[in-house]
């Protein structure tokens, strides 16, 4: 008997009998339908005592990450057949239930398996000991996740260096094009206008502050946690002839002090605040702006009702991706908006938006794959290629979604300085004339 012979009914058991998917073994036996959209290749036997020692999603990220297992031919069309056969509220996923578990066992004694867990991939991380969201702590898990390699990022991100939904006013448009519609979606909704004063929490590599001061003439104060995107973003606002309307710092939103600021801009960012955070997250905000000021939160959402594992302490994307993220279905946001004293006047959902550019980003990833691993590693890229093509599927099946909540801080009489209908509000507003150096609807990643 083939190793393939004995391994195969534990992956139509994992995976489902009905889904097509080959299957390559370390002895070079093989099964499964040779035209499968994918084919799983176990690469050697720690690939499966990975499984024995954890046998759900984290155990086969461990296996994947490490090249223990490849993931072989086309990832999303594969997880796209998936998707079909799984739980839609759950998704598709590794998942082994008992009788499985036994036939892992019963299979491993037979390969000659049976071993010490071996140790997890690099990739990996676990925060040191302290309290979730402490100032040390976020800056740690924001180093994990962004300060991975600027090249790397612009590899997957594109020339836009934009990493968060873009906004896909026609689908046939690239990917550039998209987030560029996303940035002045942002600032249409913001009421942008020369003379601003813009604070942008979490600002990135700097697509939004750059997009911001270059075609509506604001002043533009940017924070982020990363000394990477710090970096990168001063270089780049100097480069774009906007350095004299562009700050950005390495900081703590919790830290600006230095308002008011006539409008505040978080995009992708408030996902690491925390849930026992969002109450000071929406306070800290609402006290830096002045009166009319607008916040736009940009940000993910999971579907209402009990927590799921997605960000347990031992699942995949804690450890690999998002350190101590946290997703709330949306209600607790406006609630803490709310809270805070902000009246919440727009709600927006970018859910399939997301979900072109989870795709596209991946596309970029394997059509640059030998270069994104020379700028990190086989490890990292692997995150990545499974994170996003996961994540792909989350939002198309309705199991995350992206929401844009502008909010504005009335005066006490009740005053909004808001239009008065929502196609005022999405009109664009005026922008500056031309710069030294600035041309409309330039692309964004060309400084």
């Amino acid at each position: 008997m083939t190793v393939s012979d004995t391994v195969a009914p534990l992956v139509r058991a994992v995976l489902g009998a009905q889904v097509p998917v080959g299957i390559r073994c370390w002895d070079g036996s093989r099964s499964g339908p040779s035209d499968a959209p994918w084919r799983v290749h176990i690469v050697n036997r720690r690939g499966l005592r990975r499984l024995l020692w954890a046998p759900n999603d984290l155990g086969f990220a461990r296996a994947y990450v490490s090249g223990d297992i490849d993931i072989e031919g086309d990832l999303l069309a594969g997880l796209d057949v998936l998707e079909q056969v799984s739980d839609p509220s759950r998704g598709p996923g590794v998942r082994i239930d008992r009788q499985t578990k036994k036939a892992l066992v019963t299979a491993a004694l037979r390969l000659g398996i049976i071993g010490l867990p071996p140790k997890p991939p690099a990739e990996e991380m676990k925060l040191a000991r302290g309290h979730r969201h402490d100032k040390g702590r976020d800056a740690a898990a924001i180093s994990h996740h962004y300060d991975v390699g600027n090249d790397f990022y612009r590899l997957v991100l594109g020339e836009s260096m934009t990493y968060s939904c873009a906004y896909w006013v026609q689908q046939s448009e690239d990917l550039d094009a998209a987030q560029y519609a996303k940035c002045d979606l942002v600032a249409r909704k913001l009421g942008l206008t020369a003379g601003m004063r813009v604070l942008d929490v979490g600002c990135g590599w700097g697509t939004f502050a750059l997009h911001a001061a270059r075609e509506y003439g604001v002043h533009v104060v940017g924070v982020t946690l990363s000394h990477e995107q710090a970096k990168y973003a001063g270089k780049r606002m100097v480069d774009a002839g906007v350095g004299d309307l562009v700050q950005i710092r390495v900081q703590d939103y919790r830290d600006v002090a230095d308002g008011p600021y006539d409008a505040i801009s978080s995009i992708g960012m408030a996902e690491h605040v925390g849930a026992a955070m969002l109450s000071t997250y929406a306070a800290d905000l609402f006290a830096l702006l002045r009166p009319r000021g607008r916040l736009l939160n940009h940000a993910i959402s999971r579907r209402p009702g009990k927590s799921d594992a997605t960000f347990s302490k031992t699942s995949f994307i804690d450890r690999y991706v998002f350190p101590d993220g946290e997703i709330e279905p949306i209600a607790p946001m406006i609630e803490a908006l709310e809270g805070a004293g902000f009246e919440v006047r727009d709600v927006e959902s970018l859910r399939e938006h997301y979900a072109l550019t989870l795709r596209a980003w991946v596309g970029n990833l394997e059509a640059n794959w030998d270069e994104a691993v020379a700028y990190s590693s086989a490890g990292r890229a692997r995150v990545w290629r499974l994170y996003m093509a996961g994540a792909a599927l989350a939002f198309a099946g309705n199991r995350l979604g992206i929401n844009q909540v502008l909010a504005v801080k009335s005066s006490e009489r009740g005053h909004s300085g808001m239009p008065g209908t929502r196609d005022e509000l999405l009109q664009p507003s005026a922008q500056i004339p031309s710069r030294p150096g600035r041309e409309q609807g330039k692309p964004l990643g060309s400084g």
